[in-house]
């Protein structure tokens, strides 16, 4: 039988409960359950102020009225979707747990104070009306369930609103239950029963303890925590950006974590499972396809060194120093017993080696308390002057590295304080246990967040991250954002984390610091955004967010845009783009723009610029770098005017053609940049550079696809009316051409160092007789590659190439392979 725990925002309303019933159901066929709730989302809290209110002598009644219609508003949804749904009986129950909270609360108020006994009993209401609304959804599809009161079987001791179970006692408690499988079990979280059997409560947040606390009692084959996130992460990730999910924890590692403030685990949770070896399981509600966080005596093979880094908030140090410390047999156990005989939790402690100080940290609500007991406990010390004043320091918190593998791993904890050194946070105090699979440094909390910051990201390094800023929304950028929106679960399974921090297209900028979401209306937001573009707004965006691999990706066709490359990488940002215009430029201008990736060790790619989605750069330049020569060269190489020549041979005219393209997103904004000829010359003059040759735009020969005598001029649209006008020339070519046996194509080549694009007619000897429908063909003849050439053929026009093309290069600015 598996134990299975739901809270939080996974019990929020009721699309959410019948979402946790689906998960319960499936796990109850395959194994029996038993399911542990929480309260339902935000109700505890309610109950909590509800009794501040009352002890306060304020009004309640509205918030006591808001929790009312929150609950049976869940039950009223409840209805609406399951017609056996007993709505009656289950308001019934509601009105009468808020009819008696109703006379608590008033008794409070008359008292002006909540009296432990009464708020363990007002603050655990919440779990009680969160299973009877389970067991009623179970009731109303016909699973025959038991709802179980921990009152009756889990016995605890210590405070009343932070209890520790007795889990051997509880245990032979349970031996009645029916652990058969045949009905499913319903029991509420957070609470159980002191020796009096007055109901008392394991702590906020203390279901999953119950959790374990069932699976213990019952033997059950597994224990699964259902949260809203999809396991443990290594750090928290609301903190630091890139936490990695961890597929394993052994116990010790999850107590170490967890202790140490990890927030998906009760403190608590570890004991009972680890006691008696039942795996234990984090994972998603909102994802259950996840595979989770599984935490047994098995080790990860993945994470097999530091695991994880968490922080613990709000803790106060104290220092008990003085000469009598030395040599005192027994002042640190009294120092110790104070605090146990208190009931107050002791979380790190450290001791100097010659003796003269203990000191300890405690959670900040004990302190005044604390200091009190020790005062007393010690006066006698203190003056006759033993013992210094007592010192105490508050606003503290506690970073903590975790992970078995730490003690086989050396210079860990000199990478751990430079790291810190880094963020300028002072050590207040160190500690490590013997067992070295954690090591803790006491700082002040305003510096937490940097601290665990900058930590992790020394550390956990197998998460890399790029930070990508896209210039250009137009088709091209648009395709590549939404194929980066569809791959991020890929990246992510691959140690990738790719995320878009800023869109601008020509008149505003948006930037958002936690990532634009690309599947919730950037484009809307984009539109309301305050600033326009500026590389110093870029620069200064990362700086503030301390974001450690820029790429700037530019889907413009900007000249301007271009021009600003080399200070773009002086700033310290890749850039990737298909935008030709800066390898085109003056020869100057190129060589300056290789220097700044030099002298920067920025990596300035551009793939796409020749053949869209085609290996045509890396290719070249990889036959150049091994030490051959460019001979000749030959090939179609722009998607469009192969896709529009192609048509040509199948009857449709120019303009049909070019329209067709433009709508699929072939051609360039402007058309006239392809069939000018222009876009292919600079696409061969990128080849024909990086191929040695110093050659200028002005140098290639252009024969262009619009005849001289034709008026191009005019607007994008006038340009494509005016375009008909070309019908009757085109198809008088193509007849030419088919008489012969032949088809047009526009080709440009390289030969003896000399470039030039052109309209020729191919017969089906020529290799380019074939290339039509946007496909791209390209015969490199060098010294390793002839008589036969090195040719390279495949798709080359279109968004989702061009895109994907870019995609890739944007993945290469990570400085390692992809495994």
């Amino acid at each position: 039988m598996k134990v299975l725990k739901f809270g939080g925002s996974s019990l929020a309303d009721a699309k959410r409960y019948l979402r946790v019933k689906d998960i319960s159901l499936e796990a109850h066929r395959e194994d029996g359950a038993a399911v542990v709730l929480s309260a339902p989302k935000g109700v505890t809290n309610a109950l909590s102020l509800l009794c501040d209110e009352a002890a306060a002598g304020n009004d309640y009644g509205e918030l006591l009225a808001k929790l009312q219609m929150n609950l049976k508003g869940i039950a009223d949804e409840l209805a609406s979707s399951l017609p056996q749904f007993n709505h009656s009986e289950l308001t019934t129950y509601i009105d009468t747990v808020l009819t008696d909270l109703g006379q608590q609360l008033e008794g409070i108020n008359l008292l002006k104070c909540a009296p432990d006994p009464i708020t363990a009993r007002i603050i655990s209401l919440g779990e009680y009306i969160s299973v009877n609304i389970f067991s009623a959804i179970l009731t109303a599809l016909g699973q025959e369930n038991e709802i179980l009161d921990p009152v009756t079987y889990v016995l605890a001791e210590g405070d009343y609103l932070d209890s520790i179970a007795d889990v051997s006692s509880s245990k032979a408690r349970f031996s009645e239950v029916d652990k058969s499988g045949k009905k499913l079990l319903v029991m509420p979280g957070f609470v159980a029963a002191n020796d009096a059997g007055e109901k008392v409560t394991l702590g906020r947040n203390g279901s999953d303890y119950s959790a374990a606390i069932l699976a213990a009692c019952i033997d059950a084959s597994c224990c699964e925590i259902w949260t809203d996130v999809d396991g443990v992460y290594n750090a928290d990730p609301n903190q630091v950006e890139g936490a990695v999910l961890l597929d394993k924890l052994t116990y010790q590692e999850a107590m170490e974590l967890s202790y140490f403030g990890a927030k998906v685990l009760h403190p608590k949770t570890i004991g009972p499972i680890a006691q008696h070896h039942i795996p234990c399981l984090i994972r998603n509600t909102l994802n259950p396809a996840a595979p989770g966080t599984l935490i047994s005596n098995e080790a990860s093979t993945v994470w097999t060194s530091v695991k994880g880094i968490s922080n613990l908030d709000n803790m106060s140090m104290f220092n008990v120093a003085g000469p009598g410390m030395k040599g005192m047999v027994g002042m640190a156990s009294r120092v110790f017993e104070v605090m146990s005989n208190a009931n107050i939790s002791i979380c790190l402690i450290t001791q100097s080696s010659s003796e003269y100080s203990i000191s300890f940290c405690i959670h900040s609500k004990d302190a005044s308390k604390a200091q009190d007991l020790l005062e007393d406990s010690f006066a006698l010390e203190l003056s006759n002057g033993l013992l210094d004043p007592l010192e105490v320091r508050h606003g503290l918190s506690i970073v903590t590295l975790v992970g078995d593998g730490m003690r086989s791993s050396k210079g860990l904890a000199a990478k751990f304080f430079s790291s810190l050194a880094q963020a300028r946070v002072n050590n207040v105090a160190i500690a490590q246990g013997s067992s070295e699979r954690s090591i803790s440094t006491v700082i002040e909390t305003h510096k937490a967040k940097e601290a665990v910051k900058v930590v992790h990201q020394n550390f956990f390094t197998n998460l890399h991250s790029i930070d990508a800023f896209l210039l250009g929304c137009g088709t091209v950028g648009k395709e590549l954002l939404a194929q980066i929106a569809r791959q991020q679960p890929t990246l992510l399974k691959r140690n990738i984390r790719l995320r878009v921090y800023g869109i601008a297209n020509s008149k505003k900028l948006l930037l958002e610091a936690n990532g634009v979401d690309l599947n919730n209306g950037w484009e809307g937001q984009l539109k309301e955004a305050e600033h326009g573009y500026s590389l110093e707004r870029l620069r200064q965006f990362v700086n503030d967010n301390s974001l450690i691999n820029p790429v700037i990706i530019d889907c413009t066709s900007s000249e301007k845009i271009a021009k600003q490359y080399p200070d773009m990488l002086e700033a310290g940002f890749h850039v990737v783009t298909p935008n030709k215009k800066a390898n085109t430029a003056e020869m100057a201008f190129y060589r300056k723009l290789r220097d700044a990736a030099q002298k920067t060790n920025r990596q300035f790619l551009y793939e796409t610029t020749v053949g869209a989605g085609l290996p045509v750069i890396d290719n070249l330049q990889k036959l150049i770098f091994a030490g051959d020569e460019l001979l000749r060269f030959e090939g179609i190489l722009s998607g469009s005017l192969s896709y529009i020549f192609g048509k040509l041979d199948e009857g449709l005219s120019l303009s049909e053609a070019t329209n067709i393209a433009k709508k699929n997103g072939f051609t360039e904004p402007d058309p006239r940049d392809d069939l000018s000829g222009t876009d292919v010359a600079r696409k061969l003059l990128i080849m024909a550079r990086e191929s040695g040759l110093p050659l200028e735009l002005s140098d290639i020969q252009i024969e262009s696809a619009l005849p001289s005598e034709f008026d191009d001029s005019g607007s994008v649209e006038q340009f494509m009316k005016n375009l008909p006008k070309l019908d009757d020339y085109y198809q008088q070519k193509v007849q030419q051409a088919k008489a012969d046996g032949k088809v047009l194509r526009y080709v440009g080549s390289i030969d003896n160092g000399k470039c030039k694009v052109s309209i020729e007619a191919v017969g089906p000897e020529h290799p380019l007789y074939v290339i039509k429908d946007g496909e791209n063909a390209l015969a490199i003849h060098s010294q390793y590659y002839q008589p036969i050439p090195f040719v390279i053929r495949g798709y080359g026009a279109g968004a989702a190439v061009t895109a994907a093309g870019v995609f890739a290069d944007v993945l290469r600015t990570m400085p390692w392979k992809l495994a």
